[in-house]
């Protein structure tokens, strides 16, 4: 068997990378047993889940230099960023101390993150030049599955163990297929291209094309978080039972999957990829609608139901389009430095998403506004997607496509 090859050389490193770190996912079955262990409140002890997401967006904007220049210097930072974080966690719960929970949840695991997320999709789109959006829907559908994955780990552990032994146990356990990932990716060619072209962050932030894709790409992401974030909240007002709008969450994961998979393939027969992200907030603000007209108002609760795995698929879908769509675009020696800058808004939108649909319970007393506000938000993401310069779609065949 040929192991120089595009599965074996970047697909399937790909998915082990994503299927590893998009476990932070889970997060949210550490809350309360982390809050009532070291005495502090679910909201404070949430917030390392908020940093995370930061420190990932933030560090793919920042070091997509260091993944464009050398692929497996970046996926070993990504192993020892991700894994020692975890290890971090384990001895916040030894002291019981939250900055340190912060420290390495939020910041040094959030670091592997960005790390791992963005190492293998510049690999990918070199191995299948040919099925970009196929390629990389595949993978960063790992990152969408990982939770569906983590979460009887995480609970048989938990049930088991202490928690400082659990994040032991996870670091030693997701450092296997990560470190695995690290051996196996490489590119089907030399790039030493990507080290002589200049990167100017400043034109790239004034460059139209990467400001309205930022902009909608953002937008799907805030708004995607809100909802997600109070599906369980937003069920329990419209009398939904604790154990069906469980289900339902466990539902959109599996949409949010194959949202990121579906849209991502179906992008290699458009001619512009871009097609796609209007596709997806045009069927957001749909859906958002019959969700407040049927879903709230006459309460057909299956509605709503509905709408919440809709807007799932979607939000999974901008990140499962978004490299192939920038490939398109831009040259592909600084790709990874743009789909770096772009995930900045994940950064971002991770603070916010769910800091917008609190503020709003918090001032009116309901999580059925947060839909109203959607509406808008959609409409405004459909609006930019529109501004986005068109570029003809490239013809372009990998090196190797056994």
């Amino acid at each position: 068997m040929n192991i120089n090859n595009r599965w074996i050389r970047g697909a399937i490193p790909a998915l082990l990378l994503h299927c590893s770190i998009g476990s932070v996912y889970a997060w949210s079955l550490f809350v309360n047993p982390i809050s009532q262990y070291i005495g502090k409140s679910t909201s404070s002890v949430q917030f390392s889940f908020s940093l995370a997401i930061f420190f990932l967006g933030m560090s793919a904007a920042f070091f997509g230099g260091v993944v464009e220049k050398n692929i497996k210097r970046s996926s070993l930072l990504a192993v020892i960023c991700f894994c020692s974080g975890l290890l971090l966690a384990s001895l916040a719960m030894k002291t019981k101390s939250l900055p340190l929970l912060y420290l390495g949840y939020g910041v040094v695991m959030g670091v592997g993150l960005g790390l791992g997320y963005l190492s293998p999709v510049k690999t990918l789109v070199m191995w299948f030049a040919d099925r970009k959006g196929l390629a990389t829907g595949i993978a960063i559908m790992g990152f969408g599955l990982a939770s569906t994955i983590a979460s009887p780990i995480i609970t048989y552990l938990t049930a088991n163990y202490s928690l400082q032994t659990t994040f032991i146990i996870m670091a030693c356990i997701y450092f296997v297929p990560m470190f695995l990932a690290h051996l196996l990716i490489k590119k089907p060619y030399d790039d030493h291209s990507a080290e002589e072209v200049s990167f100017n962050v400043k034109e790239m932030l004034s460059n139209k094309t990467v400001i309205f894709i930022w902009l909608m790409f953002y937008l799907n992401i805030h708004c995607g978080l809100s909802l997600i974030s109070t599906a369980a909240p937003l069920m329990a007002e419209q009398g939904v039972s604790v154990t069906v709008a469980a289900t339902v969450v466990a539902i959109m994961g599996i949409f949010n999957a194959s949202g990121r998979l579906g849209f991502a393939t179906a992008s290699d027969f458009v001619k512009d990829r871009i097609i796609m992200y209007r596709i997806v907030f045009a069927l957001s603000i749909v859906g958002v609608i019959f969700g407040i007209v049927l879903g709230v108002k006459t309460g057909i609760v299956v509605v709503l139901m509905a709408l919440l795995c809709v807007v799932s698929a979607n939000y999974g879908a901008g990140f499962s389009c978004l490299p192939a769509l920038l490939s398109d675009r831009f040259s592909m020696n600084i790709i990874s430095r743009i789909h770096g800058l772009c995930l900045s808004a994940w950064g971002i939108a991770g603070l916010t998403g769910n800091l917008m649909a609190s503020f709003i319970h918090d001032r009116v007393g309901n999580y059925t506004t947060v839909l109203y506000v959607l509406v808008v938000l959609y409409a405004l993401a459909f609006f930019f997607s529109t501004r986005v310069p068109a570029a003809p779609r490239k013809v372009e065949t990998g090196p190797d496509q056994r």
